[in-house]
């Protein structure tokens, strides 16, 4: 879910006497011209609580005249069938209408290109779904497709990016992890931390990995790659990983962490270990 972003371009820059300096804590304190930048496409979402507050179904409706592309009554009907749904099956069946509707621009793939960089996050993650909406990509396809993504400036779409493309993924276990290692060695940590938390066991807003859960050994050479990372979100990602093995495979955990911590006294793995342990400490299991 969205957290934090800054404008992706000069396009999306707002004058800012037209928002608040500070982003709102609660939807109620969310400015009318703040509101209005969000469902207009002119500004991308600096929390939690400006995504729950924006239409997205306005700033759809937005998009399509920005577009040219007509709104009909049957894609009216579609939409209003959405505004009861969750925040994320919204943001899910928004795409799938995009990738649907945008076919009808005589310049769709062009137009879908343009859209990855599109001021408003809430845009990218319907775009990065658009793109992935087609059965027939490859595991190669559908990571290269989702790689800008998966690198943007704003958590939301990063965070959007591995949801959108897990299912593929784990899918495909063995064929994902070899792709997925070139990008844990990457020098950009969104990209080495989408390789991790792509393939979480258990995950978060998406379903579990039963293989993965079974047999962590399978994710060994990414979890090796980045036991010692350098930034505080991939290790995070790493310990998180970890968490979930526990729940499923303690010894797994312990003989691992055990192991790095001998083979590799840094700080980081140091805060990974002790992170990655915190559910077998509730549960007594000795480290």
């Amino acid at each position: 879910m969205p957290k934090k972003s800054t404008s992706r371009s000069s396009e999306s820059t707002v004058n800012p006497s037209a928002t608040s300096n500070k982003p709102a804590r609660r939807r109620s304190e969310v400015s009318p011209e703040t509101l209005a930048a969000l469902e207009t496409g002119k500004l991308a979402t600096r929390n939690l609580v400006e995504w729950l507050a924006m239409d997205q179904l306005r700033l759809f409706t937005h998009l399509l005249d920005d577009l040219k592309l007509e709104a009909t009554p049957e894609l009216e009907q579609e939409l209003e069938s959405l505004r009861s749904v969750g925040v994320m099956q919204k943001s899910w069946g928004l795409g799938s209408l995009l990738a649907r509707y945008i076919t009808q621009h005589p310049r769709h793939p062009v137009i879908l290109e343009e859209l990855t960089t599109h001021p408003s996050d809430a845009v990218r993650i319907w775009t990065m779904t658009a793109i992935q909406s087609p059965a027939t990509l490859t595991l190669y396809q559908r990571l290269t497709a989702i790689r800008p993504f998966a690198a943007d400036e704003h958590f939301g779409v990063r965070e959007c990016a591995w949801m959108v493309v897990r299912p593929a993924l784990i899918n495909d276990l063995p064929q994902s992890i070899h792709r997925l290692l070139p990008w844990a060695k990457h020098k950009d940590a969104n990209l080495r931390r989408f390789a991790m938390e792509s393939i979480r066991p258990c995950g978060v807003w998406c379903a579990h990995a039963s293989l993965l859960k079974e047999q962590p050994e399978l994710a060994l050479r990414i979890l090796e790659q980045l036991r010692s990372d350098e930034a505080r979100y991939v290790q995070l990602s790493v310990a998180n990983w970890l968490n979930d093995s526990s729940k499923s495979q303690p010894e797994f955990v312990t003989s691992l962490c055990h192991r790095w911590l001998n083979e590799s006294p840094t700080k980081e793995t140091q805060w990974i270990v002790h992170h990655a342990q915190r559910t077998l400490r509730k549960r007594g299991v000795d480290s």
